[in-house]
């Protein structure tokens, strides 16, 4: 198969939308498929092939209050170019939005099947960067991108609800793997705890370690301070600052991991935390594994793969009950779900957690098994066949440049929640 990637992210930005993308052009790589990417030029130097894909980039320029995110306004007719040299069978739209719908209008001028990944809840993140009163013109873009699209792929079952409301008629689920080696309670580190919380009295279990009474990896050790956890971005749609009302919780330590353009005003706001910065590879895995509790604060996440990883780390997750958390958070079984906005709950299942050892053993050994059989290379496979059914039917719901053709959907009909 021929397969032309269309990111309106990717490669040296990490984030959700690269971290799946590595993930396919590996899988597509082992099956011997013949890859191009597309993707946002780069004032870094950039990889010029990843996987054996070939890697092109178009003009961009960076978001005015995220350096590190880039655009790529422009025409139609350079992508148009770049997929008739490259003669795909299927094109494949990665959080579509700019780039994306640049390429959307190629492929359909070229009558190429679509493939558009929802991964992204751009028009909600407009007012948490001060772009207030959009959002509804955002959404419209949104619908138009997809409606262009042969088929859509969601992450998720609040997303594909919301992308129907919204007038999307193909969407399927898709949702994403975990790498259960590499994210494994093996690798929690009582070295790497007392270097992050400054407690020199933490002993008990290290990593690898699992005594002769059988305990297993996620029984987390009752001596030391407990940590509590969050993996991400430092970005405003994170909402990393609601952890504040955990930071007076007895015997605990906050622990941030990421970076992004709201470090430093979070470590003003957050100033008992302890921020590591970037972590990947095994580093990433130690930490995660290192916690007790994990919390994901942000209420616009439509998967949340850092839920996953935790999970298979036995940690204990707790999140809002919104977008992607509700379908990968078994409350009251691997962790608990709060109400949007309810700080208060989010603290008093933080303090239940870390009061209870055989309840946080219990939703952690429960949070790994449920996740064991998300292999990369399944929920790749299944993509495959995504492509397969977008090659067989490849019409768009809507041909041309608007949704004028669509009079039966009405952005009023549909309201953000």
């Amino acid at each position: 198969m021929r397969v032309a990637i269309i990111a309106e992210s990717f490669l040296p930005n990490m984030n959700g939308v690269t971290h799946s993308l590595l993930r396919v052009l590996d899988h597509l790589a082992d099956r011997g498929d013949e890859v191009l990417v597309i993707a946002p030029g780069t004032r870094r130097d950039g990889p010029k092939e990843v996987a054996g894909a070939r890697i092109v980039r178009v003009p961009s320029i960076a978001l005015p209050k995220y350096r590190r995110v880039r655009v790529a306004p422009g025409g139609v007719t350079r992508i148009r170019r770049l997929l008739q040299r490259f003669a795909p069978d299927v094109v494949h739209l990665a959080s579509p939005f700019v780039l994306g719908w640049r390429g959307v209008l190629a492929a359909q001028s070229l009558d190429l099947p679509t493939v558009a990944i929802y991964q992204t809840e751009v028009p909600a993140y407009a007012a948490r960067y001060g772009m207030h009163g959009i959002e509804a013109m955002l959404w419209s873009h949104v619908r138009n991108i997809h409606q262009h699209a042969s088929l859509t792929l969601a992450p998720s079952s609040y997303t594909i609800e919301q992308l129907r409301t919204l007038g999307v008629a193909e969407v399927d689920l898709w949702a994403r793997g975990v790498d259960s080696s590499r994210f494994d309670p093996s690798h929690r580190s009582e070295a790497w705890r007392r270097s992050v919380t400054g407690d020199r009295s933490a002993g008990g279990w290290s990593a690898g370690d699992r005594s002769a009474e059988g305990q297993s990896a996620s029984d987390r050790s009752a001596g030391g301070k407990k940590i509590i956890g969050y993996v991400g971005r430092l970005a405003a749609e994170k909402q990393v600052e609601d952890l504040a009302v955990l930071s007076d919780i007895p015997n605990a330590k906050l622990v941030i991991v990421g970076d992004g353009p709201w470090r430093v005003k979070l470590e003003r706001m957050l100033p008992d935390a302890h921020f590591t910065g970037f972590l990947g590879g095994d580093a990433l895995a130690q930490a995660v594994a290192s916690f007790d509790v994990m919390v994901a604060p942000g209420e616009l996440e439509t998967f949340c793969q850092t839920i996953q990883e935790a999970m298979a780390s036995e940690v204990p997750v707790i999140a809002p009950a919104r977008g992607g958390p509700l379908d990968l958070v078994d409350s009251s079984r691997t962790g608990w779900l709060y109400t949007p906005k309810d700080l208060s709950a989010m603290r008093a299942h933080a303090v239940d957690l870390l009061g209870d050892e055989a309840k946080r053993r219990a939703f952690g050994i429960a949070g790994r098994q449920q996740v064991l059989s998300r292999t990369w290379k399944s929920v790749c496979s299944q993509l495959i066949g995504h492509y397969s059914r977008a090659i067989e039917s490849p019409a768009p719901q809507v041909l041309g440049r608007t949704f004028a053709t669509a009079p039966r959907y009405h952005l009023e009909d549909y309201t953000p929640r």
